[in-house]
């Protein structure tokens, strides 16, 4: 996100002024680039009713280390449902993939081809389909 600054300069000598237009970032990169693990930076906005006085901060997670890896190792092996290893130890995740992708294709013309042939044999709706 960034913010708009503006700077101007009068020059005394030939009393002339220049305005200056800049687009800073609203967290600077430096700001982040010090963060360690944890700590993040954000700036939240406001309504015209609900007005926030403090829309820039920074902060950090505190992790409690011991009861992350008790709950690590608390953790059960997820089942496997759907093996797509073969008798020959080869992967066909990608070929069941296509021949899925390729049967819902034709099942979705299947589906359009049945639903006209039935809009042009009901009288009520046969009006809604072109003869080409």
């Amino acid at each position: 996100m960034l913010q708009k600054r503006q700077s101007m300069t009068i020059n005394r000598n030939d009393k002339s002024t220049s305005i200056s237009t800049q687009l800073d970032s609203l967290i600077p990169a430096s700001k982040i680039s010090t963060l360690t693990q944890g700590m993040f930076v954000g700036a939240v906005s406001d309504n015209f009713d609900e007005r926030i006085e403090q829309k820039i901060f920074h902060s950090e997670i505190v992790v409690d280390n011991e009861n992350v890896v008790a709950e690590t190792k608390a953790y059960k092996k997820i089942p496997e449902i759907l093996s797509f290893v073969d008798e020959n130890g080869e992967d066909k995740m990608k070929t069941e993939i296509e021949a899925n992708y390729r049967q819902v294709k034709q099942d979705i013309v299947l589906i359009i081809e049945s639903e006209l042939e039935r809009i042009k044999n009901d009288p009520d709706l046969k009006h809604l389909v072109q003869e080409t």
